[in-house]
């Protein structure tokens, strides 16, 4: 089956230009700062009416996706700028550094679950939580889901790292309210389970840990200028071979620059062409990979003179 990247124009998201992709980031990601702190808020309420540490505990979790948000809303201001003087290549990987904020906090977020669960294992609750706390912990569980569906499902489409990442974080802090819904369910129902919460908080940090890893790995490779994959070097390859007026195609290099991928390439030309020619033939190149390559978004075409028999060399 065709690599569906390089059957048609892609059209995903690509009449959205960067004024609206900048509207669509921060509308999602205030929708998602104004149900975290409600969500902060009600499980601190009901943690402390229904007498539950673990849900106290859920509701300052819930508070560090306020401050993923803040992130992205503060981060967008910067690699949406268009390129200028001292950065050709525009702002586009500031969008990385935020990811990867983004993902080292969820990272200590777990790590600050796994030791106060390792820490407070031994200690007996004081009192059995209140069904209160239950039903806080449930609601946070179903409203984190749905805001985590939504947010990617954004992000995906306009292609954004940072609000891909800061949808994880929301998926993380409804994963952290399963283990406080079970710590009161098990405490209501046989009081010497208590522990179970523990330990369902630090099974839970196992998942938010490898969330966070999945966060980083990406944009610290794409910062490091990790090449695009094969089977889109090979759609590049493919494409430019199949201009008209190109006998051959080598030395592509691919680059991410923030949510897109920029290539240059050396086209091999017939060497008696005019330079109008050779112009309309590099132009044609990039068009097309523009058009046809989803995630390519700049195209730099070197012409080569073209001997007969010379063998076309690929190098990445």
């Amino acid at each position: 089956m065709a690599d569906p990247r390089f059957i048609a124009p892609f059209t995903n998201g690509g009449d959205v230009g960067p004024e609206e992709v900048v509207k669509v980031v921060r509308q999602v990601t205030l929708a998602g700062l104004a149900i975290n702190l409600a969500l902060s808020a009600i499980k601190f309420a009901a943690g402390i009416l229904g007498n539950s540490q673990a849900v106290v505990a859920d509701a300052v979790h819930s508070l560090s996706d306020t401050a993923t948000d803040v992130a992205v809303l503060v981060g967008v201001k910067f690699w949406s700028k268009p390129p200028d003087d001292c950065h050709p290549h525009g702002h586009q990987r500031i969008e990385f550094l935020v990811t990867i904020f983004i993902g080292l906090l969820l990272a200590a977020v777990a790590l600050g679950l796994v030791y106060n669960a390792l820490v407070t294992l031994h200690e007996p609750h004081r009192s059995p939580p209140g069904p209160i706390a239950f039903f806080a912990a449930i609601l946070s569980i179903f409203t984190k889901e749905l805001l985590y569906r939504w947010t990617i499902s954004v992000g995906i489409e306009i292609r954004s790292t940072a609000l891909i990442a800061n949808a994880w974080h929301h998926r993380s802090d409804g994963l952290s309210s399963i283990p406080a819904a079970a710590a009161v369910a098990g405490a209501v129902l046989v009081p010497g389970l208590t522990f179970l919460d523990h330990l369902g908080a630090i099974v839970v940090s196992i998942f938010i840990f490898q969330a966070a890893w999945k966060i980083v790995r990406p944009s610290v490779e794409q910062l490091v200028d990790r090449g695009a994959p094969e089977e889109i070097c090979r759609g590049i390859e493919q494409l430019a071979a199949a201009t008209p007026g190109v006998l051959g195609v080598h030395a592509i290099r691919t680059r991410h620059i923030g949510s897109g991928i920029e290539v240059d390439l050396h086209a091999l030309v017939d060497p008696e062409i005019s330079v109008e020619e050779g112009h309309r033939i590099s132009e044609e190149v990039k068009r097309r990979l523009v058009v046809y390559v989803s995630d390519v978004v700049d195209v730099v075409v070197h012409l080569e003179p073209y001997a007969d028999g010379e063998k076309v060399r690929r190098r990445r």
